[in-house]
């Protein structure tokens, strides 16, 4: 990685430098060696010694230089930069030459951007590479960070402008010359500066896009607790600064991906929280913290998140933010798709306003409608993202009660048909290099977001019944009473003031828009979740019934049956959310019997279970746990449904029990675990607890071994599952683990998923009940430390 060059002193002891430089060697004014100057200058740039900025060279050698090299008049500028920003200097002079310097660079950055530009000759260099080879990106921050030096107790000043032309100049030079991001990102109290920056509305953009795209190459995360009053920063933001801030947000409290799979196992995660837990809080937690602690800072994402797109800012002052954008790369492309769609809308408006004898409006003092909504959605996205983190921290809790209070849901619900799940128009923005149907555009990236949001809002937490409007928990309480049980504590608990208004709550809203969705649409899988997340936790008659009555079973049948879904993820999704609804719902299976009323279908809905055991396995686990529930009730309409229903036949087979026992024990190794794939565990010791009920789990043993050799492996399987029930204890067992998940999910006491993986891993070879006993010695492998590998 390239080292920064070393720092230029000021005034005249840096001319002093230069001449002692130029003398060393041996006076560039003499006759110039094409060959070894650039070459030169980048070694300078990797080690911090020898050519490394422009001032060690003389003018009439860079002019003459320039002449051949066509550089132009790069080097020249930076030298007359160096010599007029020094630390006496008014800085006027130093200003003009940033005028001069930024065009040069900025024409280049545009093509480059919009992949316009033509191959360049090996002879030639652009210009935002001269730039930064001579020295430039360097005396650019030295001179931004002029304000941070104090002269007899007096802070230095430079204006708006100049720190603008400084950030356009270095942001352009980001875009075009690779390395030079990497470079400022190592540059932390440079960093930590850009934030001071934002202070003033003229460089608040430039300085937030900048900052982005550094802290998305730094090595570490950023602490916010080091930007000097983070609080009052942030507090004095309007609207729109809070919104584009947000996008810095998105990278300061995220745990950073390392992007290898190997990092995702189960084992690397064990690891890295042991590790965690003795340096304390992440930098993400902290920032999370940080953030939480700032005076109505939630309260003002919620109310960005919500307002209507008639309530955003107003026409002049989101003309001159695009203008704005228009000189800031990044948004470039966007702005040149919303001014496409202008001018149709214009052009449109023009020709219905001649034909009525109606005067034309200029678009500059009307902004299009479509302009105002993409506007909105692209600040949205920002916002919802960073309170989807939120919800996912350590202050989830405390999050859960101000989105609650401040009616985030009963707003995103009132926004649902106009803006989130809006038709698409025939002018629909679309990037560059995307299509309409690209999950990159603004429309479909804000719609997953909000689902995301939904996922995170509703999981195993009460606040998910604000999801509904006051008739729909009415319905709620009536289906509670006419099946004669308890209304579930927390529907009585909801406080009605904040809760959805309207005819249809937000999950009401949510079924519609997913019974209507195109079989190949990417929606799918995020709808899904969203939905089964209402679900999760302690398993509810009542909202499983809420959901039976909208057609939901059908629905999915019909996907995973009729359609024949190929989407590994759409399918899990899927059978995910049929586990949720059909568990213990005698409802549930009658419906789903009702719907699979043929054995072709049935087939099919069996080969779309088979083909992935990882996708469907959670579905398998709550058809076996019901079938135990129903076989020890006694009553007509369930003994009806265990009669009639092919599902619950298909599953009370002990070799079909035995052949999913088997390929869920053998696609999964310690090795591979996954947050993903340990359900594959959870749910083979859901087969065998429930034979130990029935005090069957040595035949199952036993069965087991039989197949391990028919297979022609002793010992494999069996060796295999107790190294992954060895790791169970590990990973379920330890302090700040929550196994209410597991508990919640089965309906069985976490004391009895210990004891049932106690007794598999016996020592005792005599014991009936222990893995130990039907591995024979020669087979024997039990012993591994699966942590070293």
């Amino acid at each position: 990685m390239a080292a920064a060059p070393a720092p230029a002193e000021s005034g005249a002891g840096r001319g002093r430098q230069a001449a002692a430089t130029v003398a060393a060697w041996g006076g560039w004014g003499g006759r110039p060696r094409p060959g070894n100057i650039l070459l030169q200058l980048r070694q300078g740039q990797l080690t911090g010694r020898g050519l490394v900025r422009a001032v060690q060279f003389t003018e009439t050698f860079l002019t003459e230089r320039d002449k051949q090299s066509k550089w132009s008049g790069i080097p020249q500028l930076l030298l007359k930069l160096y010599a007029t920003s020094h630390l006496h200097s008014d800085f006027v002079e130093c200003q003009n030459i940033l005028k001069e310097i930024s065009p040069l660079l900025s024409m280049e950055a545009m093509a480059f951007v919009t992949e316009e530009r033509k191959l360049t000759q090996e002879t030639t260099y652009p210009n935002t590479y001269i730039f930064d080879l001579f020295g430039g990106v360097d005396l650019l921050v030295e001179i931004l960070m002029r304000p941070t030096i104090s002269i007899r107790g007096q802070k230095l000043k430079i204006s708006d402008e100049m720190s603008k032309d400084c950030l356009s100049i270095l942001y352009n030079t980001c875009v075009c010359t690779e390395g030079v991001t990497k470079r400022l990102a190592e540059k932390n109290d440079f960093v930590i500066f850009l934030f001071t920056l934002m202070t003033s509305k003229k460089t608040f953009l430039q300085t937030a896009t900048l900052i982005e795209d550094i802290l998305g190459v730094k090595k570490e995360m950023i602490r916010l607790d080091e930007v000097p009053n983070l609080s009052s920063l942030v507090s004095n933001f309007d609207q729109q600064q809070l919104a584009n801030f947000c996008r810095i947000l998105a990278v300061t409290i995220s745990e950073m991906d390392t992007g290898n799979d190997d990092k995702h196992t189960l084992l690397a995660k064990n690891a890295q929280q042991k590790k965690s837990l003795s340096l304390g809080p992440s930098a993400a937690e902290i920032n999370q913290a940080a953030l939480l602690s700032i005076p109505g800072f939630v309260e003002r994402l919620c109310k960005l998140a919500t307002r209507k797109v008639s309530e955003s800012t107003g026409t002049a002052s989101f003309l001159q933010e695009l203008e704005e954008w228009y000189t800031w790369l990044d948004n470039a492309l966007v702005l040149d798709a919303l001014m496409r769609v202008a001018n149709e809308e214009s052009e449109h408006n023009q020709g219905a306003s001649e034909e009525n004898g109606l005067p034309h409006t200029s678009t500059r003092t009307q902004l299009p409608q479509s302009m105002k909504i993409m506007h909105e959605i692209m600040y949205k996205l920002e916002v919802l993202y960073v309170l989807c983190v939120l919800l996912m921290g350590r202050q989830r809790n405390q999050v859960h009660r101000m989105i609650a209070e401040f009616k985030l849901i009963p707003g995103l619900n009132n926004l649902f048909d106009k803006l989130i799940w809006r038709k698409h128009s025939a002018s629909a923005l679309v990037l560059h290099g995307h299509n309409q149907n690209c999950d990159c555009s603004p429309d479909i990236t804000l719609k997953i977001q909000f689902l995301r949001l939904l996922q995170s809002f509703s999981d195993h937490h009460e606040n998910k019944y604000l999801l509904l409007n006051n008739q729909e928990l009415n319905e709620l309480s009536a289906i509670s009473l006419k099946a004669n049980i308890p209304e579930v504590e927390a529907v009585l608990n909801t406080d009605r003031s904040l809760v959805c208004d309207g005819k249809r709550g937000l999950l009401t809203r949510l079924l519609q828009v997913m019974k209507k969705e195109p079989a190949e649409s990417s929606f799918r899988f995020w709808q899904a979740r969203a939905v089964e997340s209402f679900l999760r936790g302690t398993t509810s008659y009542a909202d499983q019934m809420f959901l039976l009555k909208r057609g939901l079973l059908e629905h999915i049948l019909y996907c995973i049956v009729d359609s024949e879904c190929k989407s590994r993820d759409v399918l899990q999704s899927y059978f995910d959310l049929l586990g949720e609804l059909m568990k213990f719902n005698v409802d549930a299976f009658k419906r789903f019997n009702k719907y699979i009323n043929t054995d072709a279908k049935f087939q099919v809905f069996l080969k779309q279970i088979n083909s992935s055991l990882v996708d469907s396995n959670m579905l398998v686990r709550c058809v076996t746990l019901s079938l135990d529930r129903f076989e020890n009730q006694v009553d007509m309409k369930v003994a009806e449904v265990l009669s009639e229903c092919r599902l619950l036949a298909y599953i009370s087979q002990v070799p079909t029990q035995m052949s999913f026992l088997f390929r869920l024990i053998n696609i999964i190794h310690v090795q591979t675990l996954t947050q993903e794939n340990v359900s594959c565990l959870n749910t083979s010791l859901v087969i065998l607890m429930l034979a130990r009920r029935k005090e069957r789990l040595p035949l199952y043993l036993r069965l087991l071994q039989r197949m391990e050799h028919s297979k022609k492996y002793p010992g494999f399987l069996l060796n295999n599952f107790h190294n992954l029930l060895r790791f169970w204890q590990q990973h379920y067992l330890h302090k700040d683990k929550d196994s209410t998940c597991l508990e919640n999910s089965s309906c069985i006491s976490f004391s009895y998923w210990k004891e049932t993986v106690s007794i598999l891993l016996n020592p005792d070879r005599q014991s009936p009940s222990a893995l130990v006993s039907y591995i024979e010695e020669p087979y024997m492998d039990i012993d591994r430390d699966f942590t070293e590998e």
